[in-house]
């Protein structure tokens, strides 16, 4: 079977039953630490699919990386997954979700780099201008880089504007080489 096509068959399915539930932001939040931990802790993926690890160990080991309160509709999410020995794609099915949550919600993602932390009122202009031009909502992460030296790279969607110190002068370097 084709792991894609299954991981989004489960989290449609978890996404409907958070939607009925009335908890699909609490099973979202949780969809989002867990990918975050699947990609800050890259031997977890490994660790599950260890068979000398009991179904409890590796239930304890996903519900602690969904975060210190997982949704109980997502504890039982987990229990599901273990019980039919898909814990292999639980790292997809996550992924899945937050797709499908953010299409359902119009959230879209964007992202703002500078060297030196923002001010929230520039914050709230961009994220204005972002969800002015994708008539959706934005979520927003900041991310201070001081490799930059200075300016800003602003993504979302599949648009990336780099007005970054950096980019200017490797451009400037290019065209003199």
């Amino acid at each position: 079977m084709d792991i894609g096509v299954i991981s989004v068959r489960y989290a449609r399915a978890l996404l409907k039953s958070a939607t009925q539930q009335n908890v699909q932001i609490d099973v979202y939040r949780d969809m989002q630490q867990l990918a975050d931990t699947y990609i800050k802790l890259p031997k977890l993926r490994r660790t599950l699919d260890n068979p000398m690890l009991s179904i409890e160990q590796k239930e304890s080991l996903l519900l602690a990386a969904a975060g210190k309160t997982p949704a109980e509709l997502t504890k039982k999410f987990v229990a599901l997954i273990l019980k039919e020995g898909r814990e292999a794609m639980m790292q997809f099915m996550a992924n899945s979700y937050i797709s499908l949550y953010r299409k359902q919600q119009n959230l879209i993602s964007g992202r703002l780099i500078t060297a030196t932390p923002v001010a929230p009122d520039t914050e709230a202009k961009l994220r204005g201008m972002v969800e002015k031009r994708t008539s959706g909502k934005v979520e927003f992460k900041t991310e201070v880089s001081p490799d930059i030296i200075g300016g800003f790279i602003l993504e979302y969607d599949t648009y990336r504007m780099d007005a970054s110190v950096k980019s200017q002068l490797r451009n400037i370097l290019n065209k003199l080489s």
